[in-house]
């Protein structure tokens, strides 16, 4: 990451709530193939998640602390504080001498820019202001939120406004936390109803609703020059497993989550298709 730091932009990519199963599973039958396409051997890492809820993940994952291989360690980290004993900081390490990677990377030269999503990036009140107060700059309209079901467009909209604003020396942090495999998801899977509710099964056509729009998000970060991506789950969530609905909770379906990073290079960003691009606009409208 040393050598990452301060030659490429950065894109950190939190799928809100994504299950391990549900993710590997659609990448498996073909269902996520702008996802499949960057995953290492087309397949998601399995990982053990920082916190079981938003606010405790992302505060570990904005320390450095992002989802843990799932196997023995210890697992040297990308991105860490500088504090003595630590056992995951290695000589690959980005060590910064700030609180959190956020006010971190910005003191190395990075314009951060938070694109919220569930209510912990609101803004709406003190709680919801910690973590998108971490950035120079950020943003939430209810259109990001979990209720839109067209929250992810909105929010790649966004991005793509952020990235053009920006002059072409500037380096970007951009964090985008992706609210709609969040509950309610019902309405991104064909014929399900509000009365039934979330099932696994909308789960899984909410990712696949994310996945027709993230080429998007990739051609926006990787246009001005390589970028280094990390696009993960916070935690997962359960739906009925061994009798538990929902997180905050500790079973294998919320500390279970996907993980993936690799390198965005600006020849090899799919452009929107046709379809996408109206949608887009219709969104923007």
């Amino acid at each position: 990451m040393n050598r990452i730091v301060g030659s490429h932009d950065l894109l950190l990519v939190t799928l809100d709530t994504l299950r391990h199963d549900v993710a590997a599973e659609l990448a498996a039958e073909g269902r996520i193939p702008h996802l499949a396409r960057h995953l290492p051997g087309g397949r998601w890492e399995e990982r053990h998640a920082p916190g079981s809820f938003t606010y405790a993940s992302h505060q570990a994952i904005f320390a450095g602390f992002l989802p843990t291989p799932a196997a023995p360690g210890p697992h040297p980290r990308l991105f860490a504080a500088r504090f003595a004993g630590s056992e995951t900081t290695a000589n690959g390490t980005y060590v910064y001498d700030t609180p959190d990677l956020v006010t971190g990377l910005a003191k190395a030269g990075y314009h951060t820019v938070c694109i919220g999503g569930v209510g912990f990036f609101n803004k709406q009140g003190p709680l919801g202001s910690v973590l998108p107060g971490m950035f120079q700059e950020s943003h939430w309209r209810p259109e990001f939120g979990v209720t839109s079901p067209t929250s992810f467009e909105s929010q790649v909209t966004c991005a793509e406004q952020v990235v053009r604003r920006l002059p072409a020396d500037q380096r970007l942090f951009l964090f985008v936390n992706v609210s709609a495999l969040h509950q309610p998801n019902w309405f991104h899977l064909a014929g399900a109803t509000r009365e039934a509710g979330d099932t696994r099964a909308s789960h899984a056509a909410a990712l696949a609703y994310v996945d027709r729009h993230i080429g998007r998000l990739f051609a926006a970060v990787s246009s001005r020059r390589r970028c280094f991506a990390i696009v993960c789950s916070d935690h997962g969530t359960a739906y009925g497993d061994g009798g538990y609905t929902g997180h905050r909770l500790g079973h294998e379906s919320v500390w279970t989550v996907p993980y993936a990073h690799f390198f965005l290079d600006p020849d090899q960003a799919p452009r929107p298709d046709a379809d996408q691009q109206r949608t887009t606009a219709e969104a923007a409208r």
